[in-house]
């Protein structure tokens, strides 16, 4: 059995004390409700694969053509947003704010950026033109960095913007960017896909996993516009650049993929928010324990497990003491469905992928040094606050 001494188990008190105080803050996001994600908006196949009314087949089409096609037929459901921020504080003076977003829906709803309204208090849209409308927030998902609006405006000047499937995307693949960078109104850049599957970090320090690398201009005003393939379909969400003097672009923007966005936008315009599935575990990253003797170098510990939770249903185990005052580790997962898991946000990232109700098979590594694979059916739970878990 692998056991720890008094100071390593002052060690990890402390650790664990830090993290629940920075848990409460940053990382409250356990949920009661079950959660039944909808394949979104216009997601059937011969939706998809249907030629767009006013757009040419592209492989018929040349490419200046392509171009022209569909900026007409797209950009009248791209928006321009404009955002207000009171100030805060003797030392805030509050400002404005400025990004893009995709018509969904024909009740107003409007796809953008989190980061686009963070902290907005007044949101303002228009869709060209001087005249503009009032939007409120239905929904905010800081963890991929998307929310959605909803605007009451004329029926007849809401036009979708049609989703494509973000799963089939190749490199070399053409695309097109719309948006309102320095607000300069519906402004159209094109370039092809340079990368797929990258890493990016979303504003709370989550990593947002597969975002579309793209060289097709996006600056600031961009964040919150559609991504298109050469159909005329939103493959993506642009929402950052790489930009090393902290200017404008440079060719290496990132997109949010847009099959994110149809997991996602159903719960918030339904419940305002996104709950994830959660194993109901106090973890903690094995690469964080320097200097304590642990059977592997990555995966995450389990410190103790929520009684109510599917961890502790499917008896995965915390730290314990035995009889004699020794304390004998917990299992640390290093894998969640065959994907490795390093650290919380692997688990995280693998967990997105379900609702409740899933089981998912968990290979944990034991205190005694044996590995087990362990079924746990992903359980809906009550909601408790001040302690971080995931």
């Amino acid at each position: 059995m692998y056991r720890i001494s008094a100071r390593q188990i002052l060690a990890i008190a402390l650790l664990s004390a830090l993290f629940a105080a920075a848990g409460v803050a940053c990382f409250d996001r356990w949920g009661s409700r079950f959660q039944q994600p909808a394949a979104a908006f216009n997601s059937d196949d011969d939706r998809r694969t249907a030629n767009i009314a006013g757009i040419t087949d592209p492989s018929v089409a040349t490419n200046e053509q392509n171009n022209i096609e569909v900026f007409r037929t797209i950009s009248p459901g791209v928006v321009s947003i404009n955002t207000t921020t009171q100030p805060r504080g003797f030392f805030d003076a509050g400002g404005q704010g400025a990004g893009s977003g995709s018509v969904i829906d024909e009740q107003g709803h409007i796809l953008t950026n989190y980061h686009v309204v963070e902290d907005a208090d007044a949101v303002n849209v228009s869709f060209g033109g001087a005249k503009s409308y009032q939007a409120r927030v239905v929904g905010r998902d800081p963890d991929t960095d998307i929310a959605v609006l909803q605007v009451n405006a004329p029926r007849d000047i809401l036009k979708v913007v049609p989703m494509g499937d973000s799963d089939k995307l190749v490199v070399g693949q053409k695309v097109l960017a719309i948006g309102n960078p320095f607000r300069l109104d519906r402004t159209l850049t094109t370039g092809v896909i340079s990368g797929l599957q990258r890493p990016i970090q979303a504003r709370n320090g989550r990593v947002i996993e597969g975002a579309i690398q793209t060289d097709a201009s996006i600056n600031p005003g961009n964040s919150g516009g559609p991504l298109l393939d050469s159909q005329g379909r939103m493959i993506g969400i642009n929402s950052q650049i790489l930009s090393p003097d902290g200017g404008g672009s440079v060719g290496v923007g990132f997109a949010i993929p847009v099959n994110i966005a149809k997991r996602v936008v159903p719960q918030l315009i339904r419940d305002g928010r996104v709950v994830r599935p959660k194993l109901g575990i106090y973890p903690r990253d094995v690469t964080e324990l320097r200097g304590i003797r642990l059977p592997v170098e990555e995966g995450v510990l389990i410190l103790q497990v929520d009684p109510n939770g599917s961890a502790a249903a499917a008896g995965l185990r915390g730290l314990s003491e035995t009889q004699d005052g020794e304390i004998n580790l917990g299992d640390i997962i290093t894998a969640v469905d065959g994907t490795k898991v390093a650290g919380w946000n692997d688990l995280d990232n693998v967990l997105d992928k379900h609702q409740f109700g899933d089981v998912v098979q968990v290979e944990v590594v034991r205190g005694d040094g044996q590995r087990a694979t362990v079924p746990v059916r992903l359980l809906p739970e009550q909601q408790r606050r001040g302690v971080l878990r995931r």
